[in-house]
This record gives structure tokens, C-alpha cells and sequence, in this order.
């Protein structure tokens, strides 16, 4: 097994990034290196490359509606070079050179969650419609039973028919031919992302990759007539969920491997045996949920490079480029490297320095207005990403919250009784207060959460029976004070899970009559 040298390169930070808004556009000369673009919650779409180790910003759009998704798409045999986003209900179209060729209005009653273009086509969904439309024209439509995680469309240069495959939350994989549902294929558990195997869908373009809410992974062959899993590969490690996937030859031997991020913040590379069966090789932890991962040549033409970008907005690299180090420093002449990174570090501490000026200003704006009592303080807004979910294996709930800024603390209230467990991630104080369950209170803890916390896991036991409701109250180091609360739900079930099918075996166990 080859082992991967990876070193990290930051390069710019956004607003608060959605899973899948950042791409990398097709390199047209072998000795360019890639730009990419990336688009977040505050509409911005922004297109940079790298000269002489600088940010080269390409293009930027007007702030607008939080962009949900991004993909790239471009006319049949073409390089997809074309960048296509969602915000709300519509759908724009931007050249790799900034010009905008496209602003369609859907009019859909969903803001669009998923996205994907092939050719002249557009596939969309909310959370439970799908749509596809054809030269901005509205083809078909169909309801699903279950929320919509995914869509991906297999390439029509190796499918005649379009044929596209939906990712559901009730664990199925639906394939829609034209405007026909043609099959389902259900998988072990809920997918939530999905992208083509090798890019292109394999040798005969119908093969699927999906990740799933536990941290699974999969690899499908979907047509009208066939719908086979070819392998699966279990969560041992029990990282966190996959959001988003990609392939790229990262290790520079002829085969594309495959990327993986997470929301832990991992991210994964797997590579392939002659048995095309997947073998991780490199492993990286972040500090926050990875939304996307691709692999080209950004920093340099010349070596391969990992592209992230996290929820908070942070796109960084990881790159094969070797950073050279030299044992003996006193004895070397200075060279123009060296000159450049001493420019380079004298107006970075310019800048810290203009900063801590403008905040220490702004601070003593907002402390003398404060004392003006005619003056009412603005609330700061802030995202909150949570995640709450059955974890099968250990039989309890997965409650993970993430914030784009440190957390001060966090206080779980809950109408019904449950068990807070030990996780091993989580470095926050708890503790808990008395309460009276005749007030709908069974349950009062607090985390007081170490320095430069933006997210943490837990998880609650619940009893099998006993329903009501959850709420987290979230609170940020910002000023005013100031807190989100979130609410989640505990069904009368809460411990079932949903099965597709049934172990006949089982029936031996249970009596089928009353003595």
C-alpha cells in the first residue's frame, strides 16, 4: 500500500458553506493549474486561482440568497467549464469567466436542495419533489415518499436513455429513466450523498458511489434491468456521517481514488485493489464538517492537491508539493524564496496589526453607544448546523452541533427521560441541575465548552415508549449575548429502525399461537 505525504495550505475563507458548493473547473492546458470556485451563504460565487503562491481572484459575484448547491456542466463532449448555482427557487448560470448566461426561475414552492446538469438538462429537487427540465423547460415531476438527500445523472455518452438516480432518506435509491420511475434499490442504510464512479459511471456508466448518514459507503450498478450492490464498506472506526465525494488520482498511479468527507471533519482517501475493492491510504482530521472535497492542481501545475472547504467557510488544500527544510539555516545565502516569504510574513503582520486596530475601534463604538439608553442593541445572527439521528449500533440518538464561531455553552432540556452518554470527542464540562418532571422537565444539563470549540457531539439514551420533545439552546462567544434554541423530536418508537425487508428465520422465535 502506498502511503500519502500531504501538507495543508490555506488559501481564503468564506461565509458558511452548504455540502457540495465547491468545484474545480477542467484544466484546458497541461500546464495551467486549476481555478475553483466555490459559493456560500451569503450568494457569493467566487472563482480564484493561484500566481506566485497568492490568491488570483477571477471573479466575484454580488452577494444575494444562500447558494445550496453548486455544479459544474457544459455541452455534451465538451470540458464541464460552465458553473451552475441554486438560491432559493432559482437557478443561475455563470461562464468561468464571471459572465452570467443564465437566470431561470423555477417557481417552485421548495427551495431547491439538490442540483445536477447534464447537457441541456437541469435535475432539481426540494425536499420531497424532484424536477427535470429540459432547455429551461419543465419535463417531469414526481413526489417522493421520503426526503430527497441527493441527485446524480448517469452520463448520456455512455446511457442513451437519461437516466437518473435519487438518493432518499428511507433508504432507497430511486432511478428514473425520462420521466418514468423504472426501479428502486434499497441500501442498508440512509444515503446522503452519491456521485459516478470514476467520474464517468465505470466502463458501461451506470455505477454509483453513496455515502451514507452512519458513515458507510457503497458502490451500486443501477439500470432498468439490473440493480446490484457490488460492495459495501462498514463504519468501523464509527466516524462521522459522509457528506460529500469525489474522485481524483491523487497518488499518481493511473487510478482514480476515491474522496471522502465527512462531518466530523475527516477526510479519507481510498484507493483500489486489482479486485477493485476500496483500501483507505490517507486520513485527515479538520476541525470542522467537511461540505466538499475534489482533487486537482491548484497551487501548482505540477503536483497534485486535495481542495477542502468546511462549514465555516475555510477552503484549504492538501497538497504533495514537498516543503523543503534545511538542517543548518545560519550557514545558507538568503535566496529569492526566502526574500518572498519574509515580504509575504511582513504584510501579514501588517494586517493583524490594521485589524486589532479596527476592532479595538469598533469595541469602543459599540461600548459607547451601549451607554446611550435610547440605543437598542442589534441581535448578531449566526448558523447553527445540527444533526440528529438513530445510531443502530449503539442504540441512542447522535446529536451533533456545529457553529461557524466558537460555542460558550450548551443546555439540554427534555420533556422526557433519557440517558446523556460519554463521548470521547466531546472536551466540554457538563453539568446537570434538579428539576421537576411534573413540569415537563426530566432532564437539565449544561456544557461549558473549552476555547475555540465550533462543535460537538452527544448522545442520549431514550426509553422505548416514552415521546416528547428535546431542545438545545445554543450559545455562542459573541456580544450581546444571545442563543438559538432547537428543537427535536422523540416518537413513541423511538428505538425502531426502518427495515426494508424481513428474516423469515425470525418467525421460529415468536409463537404463532396461545397454548
Amino acid at each position: 500500500m502506498m502511503e500519502l505525504q500531504l501538507n495543508r495550505v490555506d488559501y481564503l475563507q468564506t461565509a458558511v458553506t452548504s455540502p457540495n458548493c465547491l468545484r474545480l473547473i477542467p484544466i484546458v492546458k497541461k500546464e495551467n493549474a486549476n481555478k475553483v470556485a466555490v459559493a456560500d451563504s451569503s450568494g457569493v460565487v467566487h472563482v480564484f486561482g493561484m500566481k506566485k503562491k497568492e490568491v488570483q481572484t477571477v471573479f466575484k459575484s454580488l452577494p444575494g440568497l444562500a447558494v445550496s448547491r453548486l455544479e459544474l456542466g457544459g455541452p455534451p463532449g465538451q470540458p464541464r467549464d460552465r458553473i451552475f448555482v441554486s438560491s432559493g427557487s432559482v437557478v443561475r448560470g455563470f461562464s468561468k469567466k464571471g459572465k452570467q448566461f443564465l437566470d431561470f426561475n423555477t417557481n417552485i414552492t421548495e427551495s431547491i436542495k439538490n442540483l445536477y446538469v447534464e447537457g441541456s438538462d437541469l435535475f432539481l429537487s426540494g425536499d420531497y419533489i424532484y424536477h427535470h427540465y429540459r432547455d429551461c423547460k419543465d419535463i417531469s415531476y414526481y413526489l417522493c415518499d421520503d426526503k430527497i438527500n441527493d441527485i446524480v445523472c448517469l452520463p448520456t455518452a455512455k446511457v442513451p436513455d437519461m437516466t437518473a438516480v435519487l438518493a432518499c432518506n428511507d433508504g432507497i435509491l430511486r432511478i428514473f429513466q425520462e420521466a418514468e420511475l423504472v426501479c428502486q434499490m434499497d441500501v442498508p442504510r440512509s444515503p446522503q450523498t452519491l456521485c459516478l464512479y470514476e467520474n464517468n459511471g465505470g466502463d458501461v456508466g451506470n455505477k454509483v458511489i453513496y455515502g451514507t448518514q452512519d458513515g458507510r459507503l457503497g458502490l451500486v450498478q443501477v439500470s432498468r434491468f439490473i440493480q446490484e450492490s457490488l460492495w459495501e464498506l462498514d463504519n468501523e472506526s464509527r466516524s462521522g456521517g459522509i457528506l460529500c465525494l469525489s474522485n481524483y488520482d491523487i497518488t499518481g498511479d493511473g487510478v482514480l481514488d476515491l474522496l471522502v468527507g465527512r462531518d466530523d471533519g475527516q477526510v479519507e482517501v481510498y484507493g483500489f485493489t486489482d479486485a477493485d475493492e476500496p483500501v483507505k491510504r490517507f486520513t485527515h482530521a479538520c476541525s470542522e464538517s467537511v461540505t466538499s472535497v475534489q482533487g486537482g492542481k491548484v497551487s501548482s501545475p505540477d503536483y497534485h492537491e486535495l481542495i477542502i472547504s468546511t462549514y465555516a467557510g475555510w477552503v484549504t488544500g492538501l497538497t504533495t508539493e514537498p516543503i523543503k527544510r534545511t538542517g543548518d539555516q545560519s550557514s545558507r545565502t538568503p535566496s529569492s524564496h526566502d526574500t518572498l516569504t519574509a515580504e509575504k510574513l511582513e504584510a501579514l503582520r501588517r494586517e493583524v496589526d490594521e485589524l486589532q486596530k479596527r476592532v479595538l475601534f469598533e469595541r469602543e463604538q459599540y461600548q459607547a453607544s451601549s451607554a446611550n439608553s435610547n440605543r437598542i442593541s442589534a441581535i448578531p445572527k449566526f448558523s447553527v448546523n445540527d444533526r440528529f439521528f438513530l445510531s443502530k449500533e449503539d442504540g441512542c440518538y447522535q446529536l451533533s452541533i456545529e457553529v461557524q464561531m466558537a460555542i460558550d455553552n450548551v443546555l439540554i432540556q427534555s420533556s422526557v427521560p433519557l440517558d446523556i452518554l460519554d463521548v470521547s470527542s466531546n472536551s466540554a464540562v457538563i453539568s446537570f441541575s434538579n428539576c421537576d418532571p411534573r413540569d415537563s422537565n426530566c432532564v437539565l444539563a449544561t456544557y461549558r465548552c473549552q476555547a475555540n470549540t465550533t462543535r460537538m457531539e452527544l448522545k442520549l439514551r431514550t426509553i422505548e415508549g416514552q415521546y416528547g420533545t428535546v431542545l438545545a439552546y445554543v450559545t455562542p462567544k459573541l456580544q450581546p449575548k444571545v442563543c438559538q434554541v432547537r428543537q427535536y423530536q422523540i416518537k413513541p418508537l423511538s428505538l425502531h429502525t426502518r427495515s426494508h425487508s424481513f428474516d423469515e428465520n425470525r418467525l421460529d422465535l415468536f409463537p404463532t399461537s396461545m397454548p
